[in-house]
């Protein structure tokens, strides 16, 4: 994603991360149907504060959400790289005072 290097199943401490892009301590992860279960969803929260106190960001998509709407997901991954597409595209007008 514009020059965004990711890498797949990369450890972080005592975890392995689905995807990881270190220039923007970004984590990706990709769930299935059994993160819905209460044992699983639980260690999944527990993982994810971890990973935020150790100052990395986390967002999480449904694997459902990959195939029925690709294109939003892509936009999400990069708002969160980097930032607002609408404030890249609308630059700020000067005005005289």
């Amino acid at each position: 994603m514009d020059g965004s290097h990711f890498r797949r199943q990369a450890p972080i401490g005592p975890y392995v991360v689905d995807f990881f892009c270190p220039a923007k301590r970004l984590i990706i992860e990709l769930d299935g149907g059994h993160h819905n279960e209460d044992d699983t969803a639980a260690r999944d929260l527990a993982r994810q504060g971890w990973l935020e106190n150790e100052g990395y960001r986390v967002i999480r998509f449904w694997n459902s959400e990959i195939g029925s709407d690709p294109t939003a997901v892509l936009e999400r991954i990069y708002v969160e790289l980097y930032g607002s597409r609408e404030a890249e595209a609308a630059p700020l007008k000067h005005r005289r005072t």
